[in-house]
């Protein structure tokens, strides 16, 4: 399982290292996507079918479908990690997730997030601030199924 939270610096050509907790658990390939929240998705290859199977088998005709298959599959970049455990991030990831020196890389069971740091700190600060209504639209919407 992936928890936890670890900073890392980007070089100038989009270069950072995964944490080792995290390659222990993902492997040295991996895919990056566009996250949510303008955050970074990354998942091993092996695990890549479980993040995409909701839009699975929905007729190409629902927009929902494949603007989402856009979002996840269109925007994903396969990348191996060198014997340091780094990469390049494309610019194009970094860009959508405004990512600049400094990262924030969170384990999140299956997958990890790539978070600039600035933008992770004022999104935690909404979470901590609100994350008691959080839970409890979450435990509505359980209420219905």
């Amino acid at each position: 399982m992936l928890i936890g939270q670890y900073h890392a610096k980007i070089s100038p050509k989009g270069r950072v290292a995964f944490p080792k907790k995290f390659r222990e658990t993902l492997g040295d390939n991996l895919i990056i996507t566009l996250g949510y929240e303008k955050s970074l998705m990354v998942v091993s290859v092996k695990e890549w079918k479980s993040l995409i199977e909701a839009t699975e088998g929905k007729p190409f005709i629902l927009g929902s479908a494949r603007d989402t298959n856009r979002f996840l599959l269109g925007e994903a970049s396969e990348v191996n990690l060198d014997d340091q455990g780094r990469c390049v991030l494309p610019l194009y990831l970094r860009e959508y997730a405004k990512i600049g020196e400094e990262s924030v890389f969170l384990g999140l069971n299956k997958y990890v997030e790539i978070w600039d740091k600035k933008v992770w700190d004022e999104y935690q600060k909404y979470l901590s601030d609100n994350i008691g209504e959080i839970a409890e639209r979450l435990g509505k919407s359980d209420e219905k199924n």
